[in-house]
């Protein structure tokens, strides 16, 4: 019996411990909103971020002192040397030969990205087919014409084909070739039949006593091209950017304005906004929606418009895709989809949508108290920017190394093979000796040094660091919107009670008191988001695995990790509001945020997420905009303009450019909307708590959300009730 009550008890204090909410906020007459008298938090936090930002700062440091960014640009010979760079003995020869292209299928390209096989930096590259031993028995012009294709130094004329191959120096033959990312790669062609050639020719003599098919080129080529196609593309995207990065940059101001004006007509208009704002949403994605079942209607019957995604492939001009039918219905599915969404959450929503209207009115009235609140996102913006082009620059400076790697390359056997040499000595070490067919060749940059040893770890320390000083930005934001936001509220006659300069006084505050809260709830978040990023990489290695179970537990834990994600961005934008109202360190803020918002979950459901939908509503309706001119303007489909629009190898690079853009641009605007109706939210819940409407506990919030909520002040219904009486 005493065994029973005991586990009764037990389970008694722990579900009072679950479903505790914590206590409601008491009364307090001294109480005026965000606290001036405060002290700072989390110290050992605060610490500890400037002791890893002076780290990040030396790994940048050594990071600049050992890369060298030249790597990414020019392509190396076997030596290691820069092509076509300026002021080297290189520099009139821009582009990278390779002896025997056949050696590039060698899976050691995909291990090492490097064909083992030697290569050269030339002027240009072959454009007729010529093998050693006809070069030498022809005439004086295909001799020299020939010798520039070999190494530095040989002579040709003295020494027989037999020695020049045997020790490397010249290859076994040259076959017609185009520059391809400063390679010069075979030229490759179909005839009909889709029988593949190489300067009209399928076959060639390869010197050595046999012939070479196209097709075997074609594989070696495709080999060697695994990493050079990825920057082909890149380059094609580059050179659309310096074609059309002013139209990119008005398009982008275009939406910056429109943004500005859309929140300056919400401060005035809200309610009507609002509606106007559905509406034109639903428009345009109706648009979205004709306009793709039009282009799926006028594809029909063109030859290979009925081709599929999937039997098309990656292909690196994506407007191929454009060309085929199922893009469009996939398109217009999608937005279909959207659009039934749409209209369904409108429908059962529509009651609700009246209160947030109220509570988005209320905002812009906060907002337009304080108008400085639109300009923060500027500072915002310019301090993420300075963070990801320091990780950026970082990121290529620790994987571009000064150090030549050199690697033993053979045709045979041998016991040597991929281990490490030195050009220097190679030709008469043992090695040598015991596989006279090898050749010690330039693999990759790296080393052996204590820098390329914790190479990985510095790389991790970047991402690490960026994700953590990417989010305390994004909180230093948040409290300092939130504590200016609160000053409005709890000012009790508006504007008058509002202090001056809110942005500034918050912002000192943030800095000066809770750096220590901001990088401790920074930290938590970075520590998930490191976790994601690397189940990512775990998917990306294991999509060609045959386990279905770690397939399935991968998965299950990017979902759980993804709502942790959530959790936390949600947990942590409560918390520094509340850190900026009462000052008190992480949390402490973070389990009063919590308590508070459990005491009042059904008004969390329905208020502050149905204006968080509408905001979206509002972000989505200018990237709709800007998207719909912006693919018309770049696509030609405008004759009175079309001359005016450049011509691009994707033009889908400045669309998506503007698309990404104009939503980062709204989402800025929106941000400050969206920060002042949570503060508010929260303001508002303390208030209901904490007073009563009674003359000594007065409500702080406006009268228009006392009538939406059928409450009212006794001083105001007092003063009204005198007023009728004198009436």
């Amino acid at each position: 019996m005493f065994q029973i009550q005991f586990l009764v008890g037990d389970i008694n204090k722990l579900r009072c411990l679950f479903l505790s909410t914590g206590e409601s906020r008491k009364f307090d007459p001294n109480f005026k909103g965000p606290l001036h008298n405060r002290g700072c938090t989390d110290v050992l936090c605060c610490i500890l971020f400037i002791l890893a930002l002076l780290g990040y700062f030396a790994v940048g440091i050594v990071a600049w002192s050992q890369g060298d960014p030249r790597k990414v640009i020019y392509p190396t010979d076997s030596r290691g040397q820069f092509c076509g760079q300026a002021g080297t003995p290189l520099e009139r020869k821009p582009l990278l030969f390779y002896f025997n292209i056949l050696k590039c299928a060698s899976p050691l390209v995909l291990l090492e990205f490097q064909c083992p096989t030697t290569q050269l930096c030339v002027e240009s590259c072959p454009d007729r087919h010529l093998t050693l031993v006809k070069a030498k028995l022809g005439s004086k012009e295909d001799r020299e014409y020939f010798q520039q294709y070999c190494k530095d130094g040989v002579n040709f004329a003295k020494l027989s084909p037999p020695e020049i191959l045997k020790d490397g120096l010249c290859p076994a033959m040259l076959m017609p070739s185009k520059a391809f990312t400063r390679r010069c790669l075979p030229a490759l062609g179909t005839l009909k039949g889709g029988v593949v050639v190489v300067g009209n020719e399928t076959t060639f003599d390869a010197g050595q006593g046999y012939n070479i098919n196209a097709t075997d080129v074609l594989e070696a080529s495709k080999k060697s091209n695994v990493v050079v196609e990825a920057r082909q593309v890149a380059m094609r995207i580059f050179e659309d950017y310096t074609q059309s990065w002013h139209w990119i940059l008005l398009g982008l101001v275009i939406a910056m304005v429109v943004s500005l004006i859309f929140i300056v007509l919400l401060r005035f208009l809200a309610g009507i906004m609002v509606w106007v704002m559905i509406v034109l949403v639903i428009l345009v994605i109706g648009y979205g929606i004709a306009h793709c079942y039009m282009e799926f209607a006028s594809l029909k019957g063109d030859p290979g418009s009925d081709v599929t995604i999937r039997d098309l492939g990656l292909q690196t001009d994506f407007s191929v895709y454009l060309q085929i039918r199922q893009t469009w219905l996939a398109f217009m599915i999608i937005l279909a989809i959207v659009e039934i969404v749409v209209i369904l959450l409108l429908i059962f929503l529509r009651k609700r949508i009246m209160i947030a209207i109220a509570l988005i009115k209320e905002a812009s009235r906060a907002v337009g108290h304080v108008m400085s609140s639109l300009l923060y996102p500027l500072l915002t913006f310019a301090l993420l920017a300075v963070v990801i082009a320091y990780w950026a620059i970082t990121a290529v400076f620790l994987s571009t190394s000064n150090d030549q790697v050199y690697k033993v390359f053979n045709n045979s056997d041998c016991e040597y093979a991929r281990e490490t040499c030195n050009p220097k000595t190679f030709n008469t070490s043992n090695v040598s000796a015991v596989c006279p067919d090898a050749e010690c060749l330039f693999a990759f940059y790296g080393g052996e040094t204590l820098y390329h040893k914790y190479l990985i770890l510095f790389q991790f320390y970047n991402v690490f660091l960026f994700f953590w000083c990417a989010n305390f930005v994004t909180a230093l934001g948040q409290v300092t919107l939130s504590g200016a936001f609160a000053s409005y509220y709890w000012a009790f006659k508006k504007p008058d009670d509002i202090p001056a300069f809110p942005i500034f006084s918050s912002l000192g505050r943030a800095l000066r008191y809770h750096t220590g809260s901001l990088a401790f709830g920074s930290l938590i978040l970075s520590m998930v988001q490191v976790i994601r990023v690397h189940l990512e990489y775990l998917d990306h290695k294991l999509k060609g695995a045959q386990n279905k179970f770690a397939k399935f537990l991968l998965s299950c834990m990017k979902c759980c990790f993804w709502c942790l994600n959530r959790c936390i961005k949600f947990l942590n934008r409560n918390a520094y509001i509340m850190i900026a109202i009462y000052g008190k360190s992480f949390c402490p803020s973070a389990r009063d945020a919590f308590f508070l918002l459990m005491r009042n979950i059904v008004r969390v459901a329905v208020l502050d997420k149905v204006t968080d939908f509408l905001l979206f509503l509002g972000k989505l309706l200018i990237v709709g905009i800007v998207g719909i001119f912006s693919f018309f303007f770049f696509s030609g489909r405008i004759s009175a303009i079309e001359d005016a629009a450049p011509s691009l190898n994707y033009y889908w690079v400045p669309i998506l450019t503007l698309v990404v853009g104009s939503y980062l641009i709204a989402h800025g605007f929106f941000s400050v909307y969206a920060m002042c109706v949570d503060t508010l939210f929260l303001c508002f819940l303390e208030d209901l708590e904490r007073n009563d409407g009674s003359a000594e506990r007065p409500y702080f919030m406006s009268q228009k959300l006392l009538d939406l909520l059928k409450k009212s002040n006794e001083q105001f219904a007092l003063k009204t009730k005198v007023a009728t009486a004198r009436i």
